[in-house]
């Protein structure tokens, strides 16, 4: 582990090598999984003032969910998560023509619609993190689905954090991901 401000980073951030292969998964982290994807309390509020710009994007499917569910469900760890369509995909998920699926915010975000581009746990996916009383944990996570991502990381020697960059940086900040930078080069120094 690695400790960046008040950040407690695991070593597979700076390990493993991870490229998105959307192609190769189809996007199967919005669709498979055990429940929607985290939010924060700020995002809660975002996607209430939001919803009118996305639901063009969605499928019917995703609209009849959040009508009948919500905005966001409250999963069995007490965590606000997305809601799910069948207790399957993510309730703004669309799909393209070969099946991909796409996020309907992300598509509104793209088209200049909105400002939002997703929620910070998609975004920093397969990094997971979760705060303590002291500190907040950043950790890799390491899927079967993922597997292709991990080969195109490899190929591509693309590490978790510089893939991540975008999202680190609007989660924590500039300086911050440049010591996270700093510690990288430190680490593959030793």
């Amino acid at each position: 582990m690695v400790q960046v401000e008040d950040k407690i980073v695991s070593f597979d951030v700076f390990e493993k090598q991870f490229v998105c292969d959307l192609s190769a998964c189809k996007g199967a982290c919005c669709v498979d999984g055990d429940g929607g994807a985290p939010l924060t309390d700020d995002e809660l509020d975002v996607l209430s003032k939001i919803f009118n710009e996305v639901k063009p994007y969605m499928r019917q499917e995703g609209i009849t969910a959040i009508e009948q569910q919500g905005m966001y469900v409250v999963d069995a760890d007490g965590d606000n998560t997305t809601a799910l369509v069948n207790n399957k995909e993510c309730a703004f998920v669309s799909f393209d023509q070969d099946g991909t699926a796409k996020c309907s915010i992300e598509q509104a975000y793209n088209d200049g619609k909105i400002e939002f581009k997703k929620p910070i746990s998609c975004h920093l996916y397969p990094i997971r993190t979760k705060k303590y009383r002291d500190f907040e944990a950043v950790n890799y996570e390491s899927i079967d689905i993922c597997q292709p991502a991990c080969e195109c990381g490899q190929k591509l020697q693309v590490p978790v954090y510089r893939f991540l960059k975008e999202p680190l940086v609007r989660s924590y900040g500039v300086e911050w991901f440049e010591q996270l930078s700093e510690a990288a080069r430190l680490l593959k120094k030793d």
